[in-house]
Parts: structure tokens; C-alpha cells; sequence
């Protein structure tokens, strides 16, 4: 019985949510383990939506114990926000079944408004952030300013950490023309913010030990897609976490060997959110389409989504870095009445043709795909939960698909309905 690690294959919004969701009716543990608030997750559950930026998927169900790692950054009062948030909708979310690394980093006002600051400047590179103040948490960590987690319940500690924290953004506000923070101030909402979560922490690499020496399965859930990872994505326009299968390990405090399955996630076209480059999109009807067909706008901006075709040659490089074992082909339904479909199999730069995506900048934004074009279908695939359900064009197209990425399908989902999904292979099983 395996532990399963979920990520996106491509620019994130893959729908992860869905599946993470069907999977955890498997799982007695779900576990977020990088990323923040800056990643939006919508379950629809017998026609009730869910938008979740920071709690892991599992939460809505109950029986499960849902994990935020130390890997994870934590706004509280954004957290403290969603937790009433989906408890008004009848979730019961308790210590019980829900535990907060005590050594994961904290995300404080500072942080959103150096992203601001960033975001609204005429000399750095636009990155598109969510201004949620990811980066800026991340950077503290590394360099050991950061407030965390456990250092909330001890006020002595905490101002400690406050004015490490302080020394170096209260310079940075200075070049950008901004007042210092008040100190005092800022301890206070910390404190004030503490009982709200102090109730949740505890530590959570031993209580995953201890899940895995009893058989429990875990299930852990990546936030954004590989190609937003700080070192295999497309820098700089990528998130500041790893997202790759391997920051399970170092996110949740346990072992690689704790991971027996890598399940990625991708649509049967592509999107992304924000700057950067994209070689398949379509600035075309057909790509305008496909958003409004797709409901392409993000769960935490509500920003429209750039769409365009599946590329072949990006979902394999993922697959690679990430270790992947099998995917999840999402949206299906999506492609349903188009006349003709293109998937992108290899690039043109400078007159020589390449099978990946290079890592320069001007590389990136210069090549042009390869395309390979497919009939599409007129019968509707949405909530087919067979093979036998879908259009013979609609099973090439998936059979295609996997051929080029070289890893198998092993879910294809057919509408965002939890159940709408054709099954085969069982990750939990393989």
C-alpha cells in the first residue's frame, strides 16, 4: 500500500484539488508540504464549491488528519480566515484533524507589502506574484531571520526573532521610501494571533513517523506545477518553493523513501497565470475558448488564465525532474467540439530543433513549437467514468498523450465533479 506525493505537471492549476480530493477517500493523511496561500485549490463536493488557498484538500473529509508541513509558509490570519471560513460551511476543522508543523515559517505583514513594493517597481523584473508575500517569508528563512511557527508561545523568543527580522526590512523599506515598522506593534498582533494557532501546532515529522510505522497511508499534495519550481522552472517567473515530488521528503520532515508513488497532475492543454514564457499559447479565438469552456481564472487572484495547446515536450521534462510514476489527465472535456487539436512535440531555436526546453531566459522566449496535429471530437466526454464512455478521437488523443511524455495515464477526470474520473491504475494499489 503505497504513500502517494500529488504535483502539477505544468504551470500549476492542473486540478490538483480534484484529485488530491478523490484520493484522500483512500489516505488517512494528506499533507501539504511547500508553498503558501499563494495556491488555490477548488473541490466541488455533490455540487458544493470549496475554495481553498492553504488547507490541505483533505480537510473536508472527515476521518482524515490534515497536515501543513514545515516546508509550507504560513499567514495565520489568512488562515485563521479560511479555518472560519470552511467551518461555516459545516466542516469541523479541530486539533484532531488538523496539526501545523511548529517549526514551519511564518508569513507576517512585512512580507506582502515588500512583495507590493517589489511588484510596483520600475527596476526589478515584473514575476506576477500573488503579492502574498511567499518570496519575501521564503527569503527570511534561508536567511534564518524568520519567525516560525513554535516561536509564537514564547514572547521572549519572539521579540527576539522580531528584531532580527526587523534589522533587515526595515533597510529594505528605507531604499524603497517607506516608513520603518513599528515594533511593538507588530509583536502585539503576533500574540494576538498566537491562541488561534498555537492550538494546532505540534510536531510533525515524529507524528508522520509514527502514522507510517502503524500503515497509514499518506497522501501529499504540491502546490502550483513543476514548471514554477525555483530551480527547474521557468526562472525567474516561477514561485520561490520547490514543487517537484522531492520537497515531500523535506517539506514533511520525513524520508525519499516515503514516497512510493509520484502522481502528476496535467491538463489535456496548458495554462499559466502570470508572467513569463508559454510557446503554445494562443492569443486566437480558439484560445479564448478554451478559457471560457475551461473556466481558466485563478482560485486565489480570480486572474484570467492564458491558454493554449498541450505541450508534449514541457509535461515530459516535468515528468523527469519530478520522478514521476503515472499522471492525470484533466479537462478532457474541455477539447470537446474542437475540429482540431495540436500537441507541441519538440521546439525551433535558431534553426536547430531541441526535445526540452532550455534554461536561459532569451532561449525561453525565443523558441518556436513543433506542432503535430490530431482530428478532435464532436460527442461530449464530460463525466464519462469509462473508456467506453469516451469518443474513439478522445482515446487516441490520451493514447498519443502518454506515448509522447513517456509515462503512463493512470486517471483521466472528465468534469470537476469528484467522482467523474476513469480509473486505471489505483496509485494507493500500484
Amino acid at each position: 500500500m503505497a504513500n502517494v506525493a500529488v504535483v502539477g505537471a505544468q504551470w500549476g492549476d492542473e486540478g490538483k484539488g480534484k484529485v488530491v480530493d478523490w484520493l484522500s477517500e483512500r489516505a488517512e493523511v494528506v499533507v501539504r508540504f511547500q508553498g503558501g496561500h499563494n495556491a488555490g485549490h477548488t473541490l466541488v463536493i455533490d455540487g458544493v464549491v470549496y475554495k481553498l488557498s492553504l488547507l490541505p484538500s483533505g480537510i473536508v473529509r472527515p476521518g482524515k488528519l490534515s497536515i501543513l508541513g514545515n516546508g509550507v509558509v504560513i499567514d495565520p490570519w489568512a488562515l485563521e480566515k479560511e479555518i472560519k471560513a470552511i467551518t461555516a460551511r459545516g466542516v469541523a476543522i479541530t486539533p484532531d484533524n488538523l496539526v501545523i508543523a511548529d517549526n514551519a515559517t511564518l508569513i507576517l505583514p512585512v512580507h506582502p507589502e515588500l512583495d507590493v513594493m517589489r511588484e510596483s517597481s520600475n527596476v526589478s523584473v515584473r514575476i506576477g506574484t500573488t503579492k502574498r508575500g511567499i518570496g519575501p517569508a521564503y527569503e527570511d528563512k534561508v536567511g534564518r531571520r524568520a519567525v516560525r511557527v513554535g516561536d509564537l508561545a514564547d514572547v521572549d523568543v519572539l521579540s527576539d526573532r522580531i528584531d532580527s527580522l526587523l534589522e533587515h526590512h526595515n533597510a529594505l523599506r528605507r531604499g524603497h521610501g517607506r516608513d520603518e515598522v513599528d515594533r511593538d506593534e507588530l509583536i502585539e498582533k503576533c500574540l494576538a494571533i498566537a491562541p488561534k494557532i498555537l492550538p494546532y501546532s505540534g510536531c510533525v515529522w515524529r507524528r508522520l513517523a509514527d502514522m507510517r510505522k502503524q500503515g497509514k497511508r499518506i497522501l501529499f499534495e504540491g502546490a502550483q506545477g513543476v514548471l514554477l519550481d525555483v530551480d527547474h522552472g521557468t526562472y525567474p517567473f516561477v514561485t520561490s518553493s520547490n514543487t517537484v515530488a522531492g520537497m515531500a521528503a523535506a517539506g514533511s520532515g520525513m524520508g525519499p523513501s516515503a514516497v512510493d508513488y509520484v502522481l502528476a497532475i496535467t491538463k489535456a492543454y496548458t495554462t499559466r497565470v502570470g508572467e513569463g514564457p508559454f510557446p503554445t499559447e494562443l492569443d486566437v479565438e480558439i484560445g479564448q475558448q478554451i478559457g471560457e469552456r475551461g473556466h481558466e481564472f485563478g482560485t486565489v487572484t480570480g486572474r484570467q488564465r492564458r491558454c493554449g495547446w498541450f505541450d508534449a515536450t514541457l509535461v515530459r521534462q516535468s515528468l523527469t525532474t519530478c520522478g514521476a510514476t503515472g499522471i492525470v489527465l484533466t479537462k478532457l472535456d474541455v477539447l470537446d467540439g474542437l475540429e482540431e487539436l495540436k500537441i507541441a512535440v519538440g521546439y525551433e531555436l535558431d534553426g536547430t530543433r531541441l526535445d526540452y526546453f532550455p534554461s536561459g531566459m532569451k532561449d525561453q522566449a525565443g523558441v518556436t513549437p513543433i506542432y503535430e496535429s490530431m482530428p478532435g471530437w464532436s460527442d461530449s466526454t464530460e463525466g464519462a467514468r469509462s473508456w467506453a464512455d469516451l469518443p474513439a478521437e478522445a482515446v487516441k488523443y490520451v493514447r498519443r498523450v502518454e506515448e509522447l511524455i513517456g509515462v503512463p495515464v493512470a486517471m483521466v477526470s472528465t468534469s470537476p465533479e469528484r467522482e467523474d474520473v476513469i480509473l486505471m491504475r489505483d496509485p494507493f494499489e500500484d
